[in-house]
């Protein structure tokens, strides 16, 4: 079993180890009028670098904003967000943002799907990289009581930053560069996924993200 293999199991046996986020969705959607100028009308994001909240696990989206919060997590616009955001706050916009429905995505006719579908259900058993729907199911659900993101319908333009803000963690490590990268997600496992990941391979999974629902 790989490392990666090895970080999954860990991580979900920690699941029952943690309660889900219990906010007001209520008090979340008068809160929310804040969001709607970069994440759109009911958290759908009409920006494709702006990604869409609507339907996202609420746990995930409590521990980006409590991340954004704590600067765990950079970004210099949602640090301006979330700095008037109370805890109370915070939770009731992940419950209202979680009971939305996503837009489904679109794909670029030119987009590689088959390469984007060997990986997200088959990973790469030659450089161990684990299929993506271990973690974010076969369409792209994610697993909200684990905390591993919905992926499905989201904006291409938006996951490939991800991916790529993931694997820069990797490349700052081998040529000790300092470039901004992405460090919050738990165990590491997203590090250790995107590390060996092209950017044609970062490109076609993030269309064929896009497309699944």
């Amino acid at each position: 079993m790989n490392k990666l293999a090895l970080i999954f199991v860990a991580a979900l046996a920690f699941v029952s180890t943690h309660t889900s986020a219990a906010g007001d969705a209520a008090k979340g959607k008068v809160k929310s009028a804040t969001c709607t100028a970069c994440h759109g009308a009911n958290g759908n994001s009409m920006v494709p670098n702006f990604p869409k909240l609507a339907g996202q696990g609420e746990r995930y989206l409590l521990k980006q904003l409590q991340d954004f919060k704590t600067n765990k997590r950079q970004d210099g616009l949602m640090a301006g967000i979330v700095a008037a955001l109370t805890a109370e706050d915070m939770a009731n916009l992940s419950a209202y943002f979680s009971k939305q429905v996503i837009a489904q995505g679109v794909t670029s006719k030119a987009a590689n799907i088959a390469l984007g579908e060997k990986l997200y259900r088959g990973g790469d058993k030659e450089r161990g990289i684990v299929a993506c729907m271990a973690c974010h199911g076969p369409q792209g659900a994610g697993i909200p009581s684990a905390g591993f993101p919905a992926l499905a319908s989201q904006h291409t333009a938006y996951t490939s930053k991800q991916l790529k803000d993931f694997r820069q963690v990797s490349i700052n490590t081998q040529t000790e560069a300092k470039t901004p990268a992405r460090t919050n997600d738990d165990y590491k496992m997203m590090i250790e996924f995107t590390k060996d990941l092209t950017n044609a391979e970062i490109e076609a999974l993030s269309q064929y993200i896009s497309g699944l629902h």
